[in-house]
C-alpha cells in the first residue's frame, strides 16, 4: 500500500516539478512579472488621474511606489513555489533555500519604505531611510553568510542508498505536495479576503509558521533512515534555523535583520561544527 502511495506522489510530483524547473517556464514568468509591473504603475497612474472603472480603483493606491512592492511580493511567490520544489532534496539545500527567501523578504522590506516618501523621491523623514539600509544591509549580509554556507556543504554526508533513499525521497515529495495544497489554499484565502475588503493574512510570516512545523517533521521522517545522533543534532538545528527566520519575518524594523543574519551565522556555525567536530571516524 504505501509503495502505491509512494509512486502516485513520484508521478504527480515529478512533473509539476520538470514543468517549474524549465526554462520556457522561467522565460514566461520574468515576462509575466514585467508585465504585472508595468500594468501596475499604468493603473495606479490611471488612478491618480481619475480614469480608473471605480470597482478597481477603491482597491488601487495613489503612490507609484506601490508597484515595487507587487512586483516583489509576486517573485517571492514564485520563490517559494521554488521552495517546496527543494523539499525532496537535502535537508541543508531546503534550509538555504528557505534563507534566499529570507534575503528577498529584507530587500522587499527595503523597497517597501519608499511609499513613505512623497513624488517626485525627496528624503522628508530619516526614520524610512534608516529601515531601508537596516533592511539591505541585512539582506546583503545575509546574502554573504549564504554563499559561505553552500560552499561549507558537502553533498556527499549521510547519504541513504536503495530502497530507503527512495521512500524518503517520496514521502518528502508527498509532504511537498501537501505543503503547496496549503500554499495555494493560503494564496485563494488571502486574494478572497483583499476582494471581499476583509483584514489580509500576514501571508509570508504565516506560511513560515507553517514551515517550522513542517521542518520538524522532515527531522521526524529523516530519523528513521539517518538515525545517527550527528544527522538528528544537524537537522534539528536546521529546523531551528526556520524558527528564527520565523521570529525575524516577525520583529519589528531593525531587530528583523538582525535576528535574520543571527540565523543565518546560527546556520554557518552549525554546518562548520558538523564538519569540524562530528567528522565520522575511519
Amino acid at each position: 500500500m504505501s509503495q502505491r502511495i509512494f509512486e502516485a506522489a513520484t508521478y504527480l510530483f515529478d512533473p509539476l516539478h520538470a514543468f517549474w524547473e524549465s526554462k520556457s517556464t522561467h522565460r514566461r514568468v520574468a515576462s509575466l512579472l514585467a508585465l504585472v509591473f508595468l500594468a501596475g504603475i499604468i493603473g495606479i497612474e490611471l488612478k491618480r488621474r481619475g480614469l480608473l472603472p471605480s470597482f478597481l480603483a477603491e482597491h488601487a493606491p495613489t503612490n507609484h511606489f506601490h508597484a515595487v512592492n507587487l512586483a516583489f511580493t509576486l517573485l517571492l511567490i514564485l520563490e517559494v513555489v521554488g521552495l517546496i520544489f527543494a523539499l525532496p532534496s537535502s535537508f541543508s539545500r531546503s534550509v538555504g533555500k528557505q534563507f534566499e527567501i529570507l534575503c528577498l523578504i529584507l530587500m522587499r522590506n527595503s523597497f517597501k519604505e519608499l511609499v513613505n516618501f512623497p513624488e517626485p523621491i525627496s528624503v522628508t523623514h530619516v526614520e524610512p531611510l534608516l529601515r531601508i539600509m537596516s533592511d539591505g544591509s541585512g539582506a546583503l549580509i545575509v546574502f554573504v553568510l549564504l554563499g559561505v554556507y553552500y560552499r561549507l556543504q558537502r553533498p556527499k554526508e549521510d547519504i541513504v542508498y536503495g530502497e530507503s533513499l527512495y521512500s524518503m525521497v517520496a514521502m518528502k515529495k508527498i509532504i511537498a505536495l501537501g505543503l503547496f495544497a496549503a500554499f495555494a489554499g493560503m494564496g485563494v484565502v488571502n486574494a478572497w479576503q483583499f476582494v471581499t475588503h476583509g483584514p489580509e493574512i500576514e501571508f509570508f510570516t504565516t506560511f513560515y509558521t507553517i514551515l517550522i512545523f513542517n521542518d520538524i517533521l522532515l527531522v521526524l521522517i529523516s530519523q528513521r533512515y539517518l538515525p545517527a545522533f550527528r544527522a538528528v543534532f544537524r537537522n534539528s538545528g536546521f529546523a531551528l534555523c526556520t524558527l528564527l527566520i520565523r521570529l525575524a519575518l516577525a520583529a519589528p524594523p531593525f531587530y528583523n535583520a538582525a535576528l535574520g543574519v543571527g540565523a543565518m551565522g546560527f546556520a554557518v556555525c552549525l554546518t562548520l561544527a558538523c564538519r569540524r567536530f562530528s567528522e565520522p571516524k575511519e
